[in-house]
């Protein structure tokens, strides 16, 4: 073969090989991704915080003597749901019955001091007109009258502070609630130069949960409000749900019943109470509870499927098929979770096609075919008896 015949030939191959070559690279280009979607929806959802409290009495009384004298008896139970009014301690009461007496012998003598001062006032005023008695005479006697007559209304002031003293030797309980453990020990005494702690009675029924929240968070809630973003409950309208140990929910929802004006400079916080039912005293004051308060309404918040929220280091994302085909990125704010849902507060609009399966498969830029997602299938129960074998022939 001549050598131009042989450089024919090559160039004829080579041009095979390129065209053979192109070919399945044009046919590599793979199709759109499909993936799964919803559509996002602004909703108007409740605010909520999971926040933790602590629990103390609606009321709480110091049980305290009020009189000397010796402890004599304790009458309650500790431990046990006592009455307003009811007697809890017995101080001895010999010494006040007998201060009582005297006071009462006081009174008596003072009456009759008056009884004689007011007859020779009387005597003196008839023998006034005919200068029987001089002008100093009817003075003495009106003056000794009215010195009795002040004799009395002191010596009845100290019977009825020693009535009030002889009835402080019963020791009554000053509100309604749960007796305490009992102080001081029969015999010993109370009351010597200070009032003496018996026991403390505390109302557990409600119960108050107080907690705190910071002052910028408050200031970003009420920033909000005034955009329109979220509507605040007030006093009254903002509810707790307490969470119990076991994480069940507690069967009584409490409100909020009392808000402070100032912050904490020492912690930057402002102080909350809520107000708690708690009929079965099944929660006791002094510990610590979670709970879920509902401040109020968020506007215009959209709830998405966690599997599609994504995070870097820029926070987190979605990725939305556009309007163009193609697999966008939204940058979003997340609030809190509800249940298999993220709270989206800001970063969507309505009608983005969130991608919440198949997000492996596309990258931004890409395109994508928009299907309706369909949640997983329930899988069957554990425990569910498996489908009985065909029988053979």
């Amino acid at each position: 073969m001549t050598a131009p015949l042989r450089l024919l030939a090559l160039t004829c191959a080579a041009t095979l090989s390129l065209a053979a070559c192109k070919k399945p690279q044009e046919q590599a280009a793979p199709p759109p991704q499909e993936v799964g979607v919803v559509d996002a929806k602004p909703q108007t959802l409740p605010l909520q915080r999971e926040l933790v409290g602590r629990l103390s009495p609606f009321r709480s009384a110091d049980v305290r003597a009020r009189v000397a004298g010796v402890l004599q008896k304790r009458v309650y139970e500790e431990g046990s749901t006592v009455k307003e009014g009811q007697v809890l301690f017995l101080i001895d009461p010999a010494p006040l019955q007998a201060s009582l007496a005297s006071a009462e012998g006081a009174l008596a003598a003072a009456r009759a001091t008056y009884v004689n001062a007011r007859a020779t006032a009387n005597r003196a005023r008839s023998l006034a007109p005919q200068s029987y008695v001089s002008k100093s005479d009817l003075d003495s006697a009106e003056a000794a009258e009215r010195s009795s007559a002040a004799a009395v209304q002191q010596a009845e002031a100290a019977v009825t502070a020693a009535r009030i003293n002889l009835g402080y030797a019963r020791v009554t309980s000053p509100i309604a609630g749960q007796a305490g453990k009992q102080q001081v020990t029969e015999g010993a005494l109370v009351g010597q130069g200070d009032v003496t702690l018996l026991t403390t009675v505390d109302q557990i029924d409600p119960l108050y949960v107080n907690f705190s929240m910071t002052a910028d968070e408050l200031s970003l809630l009420r920033a909000a409000q005034d955009k329109g973003a979220v509507a605040l409950a007030g006093d009254g309208k903002t509810t707790v749900q307490v969470n119990l140990p076991d994480g069940s929910a507690y069967a009584h929802e409490g409100s909020l019943d009392f808000s402070s004006t100032t912050v904490d400079p020492a912690t930057g916080t402002v102080s909350l109470r809520a107000q708690l039912p708690n009929p079965d005293h099944i929660l006791l004051p002094g510990s610590f509870v979670s709970f879920k308060a509902n401040l109020g309404e968020r506007h215009n918040a959209f709830l998405v499927p966690q599997q599609a929220v994504q995070r870097d280091t820029q926070g987190g994302y979605v990725l939305v098929v556009g309007k163009d085909g193609k697999v966008a990125r939204k940058n979003v704010s997340l609030d809190n979770q509800q249940g298999s849902n993220w709270l989206v507060s800001s970063g969507l609009a309505a009608g983005d096609q969130i991608i919440v399966s198949g997000i492996q498969k596309v990258k931004e830029g890409a395109p994508a075919v928009a299907k309706p997602w369909q949640p997983d299938a329930a899988k069957p129960a554990a425990g569910a008896p498996a489908a009985a074998p065909a029988k053979k022939e």
